[in-house]
């Protein structure tokens, strides 16, 4: 039986789709099986059925690693053994469920960081997630949408993928299959018709998804050197966030490399109201998790002072927020947009609003 070499680091490969039932679990056990027939050792770390039945005939005969209980808050949970897996050390491991949260206890926080974990081993994992999962899509999501999705996968992790697979259904196809009870029970399914599934919005998904899929390809294609920079100023209002994803994303569509800038008097964080500085660590933080390299910069004027930066740092863009949020005064967004757009004539300029959310206007 061929053991995985812990010297190089395992191979991962992403069913993608844009909504569930799409047939990505299918698919990925389609390849195990065939995988097993060549012989490749084979496990199933962690599936989820969902009821269907076509989707469960595909995992017979294969080895399922059993699922760790986990009890919390009196309820007992299961979960993907991930050191169970690398005791049995297989060739290939199933992985259902990318993104998943694990539940309080386990050893990881986030599924994803279990796959990382099996890679690093040795191990080459095939695993499933949807598009609305990707970390930068979530303020997209949530304009097509209407619904804020809480479990979400860093880019770089995915682009950490040797091979990603589009797995395509049209709209109609899938909202027959929804009706005809495939994808979840009755009144799940009505439900679903009323909220995510609905044909606007699956299209509006599709699309996004059909794009993501060739920008995959299409980085996997390239090896030039990034020739943008790009530089986010951040500040303690909740639009930062927005404001990190959309200029994440506009790098990693340029293969630019990417900053995110505050600006304070002292250079750090000490002065700022508890409040404040809460908000800004924890743009911060969010920057450094999707592997955006972080600043703290000294200066009085931060417009001086952003545009200083992005001169010495040979930057060609600067994404600033124009916030709709009330109740939040960090900066006079306005005056800090017009000084930036004088002192930095020769740099690309992003003004990018925070929008209201449609489903509650």
């Amino acid at each position: 039986m061929t053991q995985p070499d812990p010297s190089r680091r395992g191979r991962l490969k992403v069913f993608l789709s844009y909504a569930a039932g799409a047939g990505k679990t299918y698919r990925m056990l389609e390849e195990a099986q065939e995988l097993k027939k060549q012989g490749a050792d084979v496990v199933v770390g962690y599936f989820e059925p969902h009821g269907r039945k076509d989707t469960i005939e595909k995992i017979e005969g294969l080895e399922i690693i059993p699922r760790r209980k986990i009890e919390y808050r009196g309820v007992e949970f299961e979960e993907m053994d991930t050191e169970a897996i690398l005791r049995r050390a297989p060739q290939i491991c199933v992985v259902d469920e990318f993104p998943h949260t694990n539940v309080p206890g386990a050893e990881r926080a986030k599924r994803w960081e279990d796959v990382m974990v099996l890679l690093n081993a040795g191990i080459d994992v095939l695993t499933t997630m949807n598009l609305q999962h990707l970390e930068s899509l979530n303020d997209q999501i949530w304009q097509i949408s209407g619904i804020r999705v809480r479990e979400t996968v860093p880019d770089w992790v995915v682009k950490q993928a040797d091979e990603v697979v589009m797995v395509d259904v049209t709209p109609e196809a899938l909202i027959n299959r929804l009706r005809r009870g495939v994808v979840y029970a009755p009144d799940k399914a009505e439900r679903a018709l009323e909220n995510f599934f609905k044909e606007q919005t699956l299209t509006a998904l599709r699309e996004m998804a059909l794009r993501q899929a060739a920008h995959e390809v299409d980085v996997r294609l390239k090896d030039e050197r990034p020739t943008d920079r790009i530089l986010v100023h951040i500040t303690g209002d909740p639009a930062s966030a927005m404001l990190l994803r959309r200029g994440k994303r506009v790098a990693d569509y340029l293969r630019a490399e990417c900053f995110a800038v505050y600006v304070s008097p002292r250079g750090d964080l000490s002065e700022l109201p508890s409040a404040t500085q809460a908000s800004v660590e924890k743009h911060l933080n969010f920057a450094r998790n999707l592997h955006i390299e972080t600043r703290v910069l000294q200066g009085q004027n931060v417009a001086v002072t952003l545009v200083d930066f992005a001169h010495r740092h040979e930057i060609t863009q600067i994404f600033l927020t124009r916030s709709v949020s009330r109740g939040f005064k960090f900066l006079p967004a306005r005056n800090l947009i017009s000084q930036v757009l004088r002192l930095a004539h020769d740099i690309q300029i992003a003004v990018v609003a925070e929008r209201r959310n449609p489903a509650r206007t």
